[in-house]
């Protein structure tokens, strides 16, 4: 076995593009991730602001529009323009103040804002709907304040009837509604997968490059499997580490489980990723394709995740194509344990759902020796004898 290690250890030496999928350019890939959403929460997030009534309630709205930290409110004078701008993706909202805003309140009217925002930005656009529609309740409030004062009411009485109902809102994770802690873990093992499925696919690929498959199979291709898993598992794990060390050690993410049980997990994972690649190799044996499909198989990881969007909204189709994905099985523990302080035992039962992937050991050793019968019958007459 060492010899095999030692064999697997040199040809990565020689070869630049795979040293630098084990060593570099994942650190590089994770630190500008990082860095991209490092100021953890969107400030000054550009809206249209269409000011109809030019009244003194309009600009006083507008002025708690400027005042929300979230929103940047640009004027404009004409609909047309704003909505343009929208979709030239200059701002990401649209708020309508009407015309007759003002009276129509003080005459018990109920006008309508009209506030629009652009969809596609899944997460700006919650947001800014959120809050938009608080900053706009909140200025709207004085309004229907003096209006109690004016018909007589107590003043005691002005802000029940104002809310009857008061609400607290306690998060219980994520209490800064920071993206670093919400996105950045998922965005991150994503990437980590791509990269170990880049790294195992350019191992096996190089050895058909270099036509020495007949030498790994004379060699025990079980054994040489195992090698190449040691030899590039282990630098991946030492990036998963990494991150792992990143969030939740020197930036200070909280965590409420212990930080280590996440490694045997991340362990399992590269397991499930290399299974899937031996697999795919040895059914299509050819570099190009290998990589092809493994990028369209792993790419949609982050999708997948649950994060962003509830998985069991998806189509059927989507979600088994997610059950197919190791990151999808990590992430359920990895939210456990960071969210919910999950400790082995809570864990066990997911790491048992990751022995489904060894099922995709009876295609690679179906294909496999398919492929060294292949390789037998074009060996010449005097090796063969």
């Amino acid at each position: 076995m060492k010899k095999l290690l030692r064999r697997e250890w040199q040809a990565v030496w020689r070869d630049p593009w795979q040293l630098a999928l084990i060593s570099y350019l994942p650190l590089i890939g994770v630190l500008c991730l990082w860095w991209l959403f490092s100021a953890g929460l969107p400030r000054q997030l550009p809206v249209a602001l269409v000011d109809q009534d030019n009244s003194s309630l309009s600009r006083e709205l507008g002025r708690h529009l400027e005042a929300n930290p979230v929103t940047a409110p640009r004027r404009y004078l004409a609909l047309d323009e704003a909505v343009e701008a929208m979709r030239r993706g200059e701002v990401y909202a649209l708020v309508i103040l009407p015309y007759g805003l003002k009276q129509e309140l003080l005459t018990g009217h109920t006008p309508t804002i009209d506030l629009r925002y652009n969809g596609q930005f899944l997460l700006v656009g919650k947001l800014l709907a959120s809050q938009l529609q608080l900053t706009l309740a909140d200025g709207l409030q004085q309004v229907a304040r003096l209006k109690q004062l004016a018909a007589g009411v107590n003043p005691s009485q002005v802000e029940v009837r104002l809310s009857p109902v008061s609400t607290q809102t306690t998060a219980l994770f994520n209490r800064n509604n920071n993206y670093v802690g919400f996105l950045v873990p998922p965005v991150l093992i994503a990437l980590w997968q791509l990269f170990a499925m880049l790294a195992f696919a350019g191992s096996l690929n190089r050895e058909l490059r270099q036509d020495t498959l007949g030498e790994c199979f004379r060699l025990g291709m079980p054994s040489v499997l195992l090698s190449k898993f040691v030899v590039n598992g282990a630098f991946m794990l030492l990036h998963g580490g990494f991150i792992l060390v990143l969030l939740y050690q020197l930036l200070g993410l909280p965590i409420a489980g212990q930080l280590l049980w996440l490694l045997p997990m991340q362990l399992l994972m590269l397991m499930g990723v290399w299974l899937w690649v031996q697999g795919i190799f040895f059914m299509l044996a050819d570099c190009a394709r290998v990589i092809s499909f493994c990028t369209a198989l792993f790419a949609p990881a982050f999708a997948f995740m649950g994060i962003t969007f509830p998985t069991g909204e998806m189509p059927l189709l989507a979600q088994w194509w997610r059950l197919l994905m190791p990151s999808s099985h990590y992430i359920e523990s990895h939210v456990a344990l960071v969210s919910y302080g999950a400790g082995p035992a809570s864990l066990l039962p997911q790491a048992l759902g990751y022995l489904g992937f060894l099922l995709l050991l009876i295609p690679s050793w179906f294909f496999a020796r398919r492929y060294a019968r292949v390789l037998q019958s074009q060996l010449p007459l005097e090796e063969t004898l």
